[in-house]
């Protein structure tokens, strides 16, 4: 497995992609952002004419910025996640939710409106390929020999791939980062807020299941220990949750942000992250056992007891 770095013009700042060959066919995971030096870039490092597959772990800008390009300058195959997959299909429905998410929490129409001109911005959201399939109900990855896992909690669309002891995992695991979780319609119902915390709670039953594999992150250096990036994140999560109990008096969400930040947030995209992050932590606050019991699987719990009991007390 190969990685390739790429500068971004994002707050992520550099990002990986890899590619492989498995049987004579050349493979990529992830493509990098939506830039003319990312693809000046990967038309230099790969032979994109004998481009066979296109595996995305999840569809955040850093990451398959290029797939419509690829789609439409090779014959590859990309492969997406499902409920990328519906994201791309659902979108208008999908931003007048978040919409009405924010208005409930307190934020006036004003930042709605500015948050849709960013998200709709397709320099910063590029579109879709024209064509793709789905990497869940494929037959490719497994005539391949990739083998995938599902964990949502930044995003709920995030995939690992597996090949061989090799695990590209996106922004799954990334070393001394909190992942933000976004704030989304559950793409399942379109009928209720996607529930991050939930779904991270879960993921960490999957993710202890590439202890002894090659990490590939999407950012920063390679990961030495999935226990170690489990526990920095978690004591990250505690942390901030306990900082955040300060504030249960506030009234609103938007409340909270005003109070934390003292008014310096005026970016709506900013101030979204911001929420994201706060709503993850009240569903913590408000079922910490749901935590609990997904490190006491994976025998990761004695390692933050004390300061789980002081949070969630």
């Amino acid at each position: 497995m190969r990685q390739y770095t790429i500068h971004t013009p994002y707050m992520v700042g550099e990002a990986h992609f890899y590619s492989t060959e498995i049987d004579g066919e050349l493979v990529l995971f992830d493509t990098g952002p939506a830039t003319p030096d990312a693809l000046v870039f990967l038309r230099k490092q790969i032979d994109i004419s004998r481009l066979k597959y296109v595996f995305i772990t999840h569809c955040h800008v850093d990451h398959y910025g290029l797939a419509a390009d690829l789609a439409e300058q090779t014959k590859a195959e990309i492969l997406l996640p499902r409920k990328d997959a519906v994201k791309f299909r659902r979108h208008g429905d999908r931003l007048a939710h978040i919409e009405r998410l924010l208005a409930e929490y307190g934020f006036e129409a004003e930042l709605t409106r500015e948050f849709r001109k960013i998200v709709e911005n397709i320099k910063i959201f590029p579109l879709p390929p024209e064509r793709y399939a789905i990497v869940e109900e494929s037959e490719i990855p497994a005539k391949l020999g990739i083998s995938w896992l599902s964990c949502p909690g930044h995003s709920q669309s995030d995939l690992v791939y597996q090949v061989g002891d090799r695990a590209v995992t996106g922004d799954v695991l990334l070393r001394n980062i909190f992942q933000a979780p976004l704030l989304d319609v559950d793409f399942e119902t379109f009928s209720g807020r996607f529930r991050n915390y939930n779904a991270y709670c879960t993921t960490l039953l999957e993710l202890a299941k590439l202890r002894g594999c090659t990490i590939l992150p999407g950012h920063r250096t390679s990961v030495e220990s999935v226990d170690d990036t489990i526990l920095f994140y978690v004591n990250k999560m505690l942390e901030r949750a306990g900082e955040l109990k300060k504030y249960s008096g506030a009234k609103s969400i938007r409340d909270v942000v005003g109070q934390l930040f003292k008014g310096s947030l005026t970016d709506p995209f900013i101030i979204y992250l911001k929420v994201s992050e706060i709503v993850f932590m009240q569903d913590f606050l408000a079922e910490p056992g749901r935590l609990k019991d997904s490190l006491g699987k994976i025998g990761l719990f004695d390692a933050v007891s004390c300061r789980f009991e002081a949070v969630a007390a």
